[in-house]
């Protein structure tokens, strides 16, 4: 594996912008269980709520009202969460708090990170020739 792309042991750490450089075969099989995660609306409004609660860290107990489900099922996608590697957890007595892993948003932002649209480069070029 090259010096870019996403690392096989963290596919979080050291990800290069998918526009730079393709994914292998390999690294897609790794990121896709993250991407799947937060594709489900309940683990993204989870992660949502986990990240702008106070201190940003959130137990089931914080959580559940946002939803009409069970503890037991909140605490499934939170488990969901943390396999892929976006939540940490730290239990503390009979409650276990949860805390978005940081390197995880910024690996998603990198990425993803946006590219330059060559096209606008060359619709601006055009238009500042043309006459007024």
């Amino acid at each position: 594996m090259s010096m870019s792309g996403c690392a096989p042991d963290d596919p979080l750490a050291g990800c290069t912008p998918l526009a730079r450089e393709p994914l292998s075969a390999e690294q897609a099989v790794a990121v896709a269980p993250m991407l799947k995660a937060v594709a489900d609306p309940v683990r993204l409004r989870l992660l949502s709520l986990v990240l702008s609660h106070q201190d940003g860290e959130a137990c089931v107990c914080d959580l559940q009202p946002a939803f009409d489900l069970s503890q037991p099922t909140i605490s499934h996608h939170l488990k969901v969460l943390h396999d892929a590697g976006l939540l940490h957890r730290e239990k503390r007595g009979v409650w276990v708090y949860y805390r978005v892993r940081p390197e995880a948003m910024q690996a998603f932002l990198t990425l993803f990170a946006a590219v330059p649209d060559p096209l606008a480069g060359a619709a601006s070029a055009t238009t500042a020739g043309a006459p007024a």
